[in-house]
Order: C-alpha cells, then structure tokens, then sequence
C-alpha cells in the first residue's frame, strides 16, 4: 500500500515513516503542499497524512485540488483542536483528523480503519463470543444473533475498527451521524448503553473513559 506522509516538519515525517515502513507499507513523503499535488500527479496513493499547517500551500488547500485530481483517503494532522478545522476538513471530504502530538501507533490503526473502509472489504470481527460480521451485516453473542438499530451497527462496527483506541464523544458524533450533527453528547451515551444491553457479558469491551468518551478494550490471548 502506498501511503504518501505531507508534514514540514522532518522529524514527524521521519518518525512517522518509520511505523508505516514496519507494516511494510510503501512510503513516500512531501513537506509541503506544493510538492504533495506534484507528487499525486504521477503516483496513485491509497492513502495520504497531510499537515494542515505548511509553508506554500496549506493542507486544506492541497486536500481541496487533490481530492479535484483523484478520490483518495485523507487523515488530517494539526496542532490545532479548534472544532471549525475539523468541521473545515469533514467539509472537504477527509475521512480523519487526528490532533498533535499523536501516538504513531494511534495513527497506523487509523490508518488501516480508513483504507479499509474505503476498500469496502467485508470484514468478520470475531472478539471471544462476540462476532461481527459486516457481509451480513449482523452480530453475534455466543452464536446468537442480536438485533442493532442501524446506528448501533456503525457504533459497534467503528469502535471494533479502532480497537484499543481512545474515541471522542465529539469524533462518534462527527464519525457516525456526520459532520453537520449538532446533537448533544448525550445521543452517543444513550446509544452506548444500549448497545451494551444487547451485547450481554461482552459490554465490558466498551470501556468508558472518563471526561474524553469510549474505547473498544481488547486484550489478544
């Protein structure tokens, strides 16, 4: 998979290169805006991580003639948490934000999340006695099947994609309902806890994190 990393900074571009090299990801880079375009041109990426904030050509710009150019996955890099940028960068199309400083590992999960949304591969998740399965669209606990409202289903089902990371009640809303949502924190808590519900012995993989949102807690055996 060809990933291409857009950041001025070296350091972050090194450091990110680095994780991606060891999925043994194709990795390309370009420290500006400019260059990305340039770049894109020649090469079709599966992916793209691009800075907000470059000299010559910020991000939202370079995502804006890019995404003109060819339909490609975007993850969005910025120092900045302001909810205009994200909102900003949902409106252009991107498929992820994510706020420096990061965890690369964080980033490399997001990464696979999007591409393989984005590829439409049906996916079987299997965690214990609970599985589900998206050819089908149906879950399962101890092989029997439950039945999800539909915005339970992309709830479990994002969750499951980011395994073992951090969600946001703000990122759910914005993942889940869309970027154009303005309802209140309370829909995703009402839909976490009736998800739970149906979920039986296994709600304890959906660990409630105080003060930021949930995360899908997997430990493999």
């Amino acid at each position: 998979m060809k990933v291409l990393v857009v950041d001025d900074e070296k350091l972050i571009r090194d450091v990110i290169r680095e994780y991606l090299l060891l999925e043994d990801y194709e990795v390309y880079e370009a420290s500006d805006g400019v260059e990305a375009v340039e770049l894109v041109k020649t090469i079709d990426f599966d992916i793209i991580i691009m800075d907000i904030m470059m000299p010559k050509m910020d991000g939202y710009r370079a995502c804006k003639i890019i995404k003109e150019m060819k339909d490609v996955p975007f993850i969005l890099l910025s120092a900045r948490s302001e909810e205009y940028d994200k909102l900003f960068g949902f409106e252009l199309g991107i498929d992820d934000y994510v706020t420096k400083p990061f965890s690369p590992k964080e980033l490399v999960s997001r990464i696979k999340a999007v591409t393989r949304r984005k590829n439409k591969e049906s996916v079987r998740y299997v965690f214990d006695g609970l599985v589900l399965d998206d050819s089908s669209h149906e879950v399962y606990v101890d092989k029997k099947k439950v039945n999800l409202t539909p915005k339970e289903y992309e709830l479990l089902k994002y969750l499951m994609d980011n395994k073992n990371i951090a969600i946001s009640r703000e990122s759910l809303l914005t993942n889940i309902w869309g970027y154009d949502y303005y309802g209140e924190d309370r829909t995703i808590d009402t839909h976490i806890k009736t998800l739970r519900n149906h979920l039986g012995k296994y709600r304890k993989f959906i660990v409630t994190l105080r003060k930021v949102g949930y995360k899908f807690e997997y430990k493999e055996k």
